[in-house]
């Protein structure tokens, strides 16, 4: 017997925990500027490996997969667009490894890179490249796929159709969004909370939410404004360990697993549904996050 659906799970009324930064660990593990995270899978799949074990190991319900930049658009950069569907699956099946059937694979999907608005690609064009990566997250074990780092509707649509269309697997989308001179939030292409709530589940997310860009205390506004408008849909929240500070050329995020532990039952309070991190945060942060609630 399986675990069930993320939905059905936060239906029966459980708040769940994801996982945290990937990108710092492998850093850490020898990843250099200019490498490819995803070739990890197969070349390193131990130290890829042990990323997501410390995320289980802290607690996490559910961890992401190594294939953030797993499009053919994003690994051809590498001279690797030949090989989406074996780093994919490879990035799946590790996951799936260090999780088991005591939680979720929710694999990670990033943006292209391309824009529609410049004629960089047609919406076919997105949809293909998608449907390749999802569908080879699909057969390396994922549960669900999380369509993050979002900024353009119609690209996060094309993602979320090509998942629906073509996979049985849930779809997790969440939008970055940052906070204008005016107050409000927006993503890079104007794309605010509540638009980019309504736009995904028109697409058919089964959840939406926010990741990156923002600490817990700016992501517990962001989750209002999307549960103003969609007072049904489990909301996913991937904060940063706070706002970056540049320490000697070198991007510092202050918050520890204490001061994140003290803002998460805002989040709840506001209606989330799915608590994790993004930059800065690690196993602790989840950990310490869990406990408090």
């Amino acid at each position: 017997m399986g675990i069930g659906k993320i939905v059905d799970a936060v239906k029966s009324g459980r708040i769940l925990f994801s996982d945290g930064a990937w990108g710092t660990f492998l850093q850490k593990k020898g990843l250099q500027p200019g490498q490819c995270p995803e070739l990890w899978c197969v070349e390193r799949p131990d130290d890829v490996l042990a990323v997501a074990k410390g995320y289980v190991e802290a607690g996490s319900d559910m961890v992401e997969s190594n294939s953030f930049g797993g499009t053919s658009y994003k690994l051809e950069h590498y001279g690797l667009a030949d090989r989406v569907a074996e780093l994919n699956e490879a990035s799946a099946k590790i996951s799936k490894q260090a999780i088991g059937n005591n939680g979720w694979v929710i694999a990670s999907v990033g943006p292209t890179g391309k824009l529609l608005v410049m004629g960089d690609v047609t919406e076919q064009d997105l949809y293909n490249s998608f449907k390749e990566q999802i569908v080879a997250l699909e057969k390396g074990g994922a549960d669900a796929v999380c369509i993050e780092t979002m900024s353009a509707i119609d690209e996060a649509v094309a993602a979320i159709k090509a998942a629906k269309e073509n996979t049985n697997l849930e779809v997790i989308c969440t939008f970055t969004f940052e906070k204008t001179v005016q107050g409000d939030y927006r993503t890079m292409m104007g794309v605010s909370p509540a638009n980019a709530a309504k736009a995904a589940i028109a697409a058919g997310a089964d959840v939406i939410g926010t990741n990156c860009g923002n600490g817990i205390e700016r992501m517990v506004e962001i989750v209002k404004q999307m549960r103003a408008v969609a007072p049904d849909t489990p909301i996913l929240i991937h904060a940063n360990a706070g706002l970056p500070q540049n320490i000697d050329g070198v991007d510092v995020f202050p918050e520890t697993p204490e001061d994140m532990a003290k803002q998460v039952s805002e989040l709840v309070a506001a209606g989330t549904n799915i608590i994790g991190g993004c930059c800065g945060t690690t196993p602790t942060h989840i950990k310490a996050m869990r406990e408090a609630i």
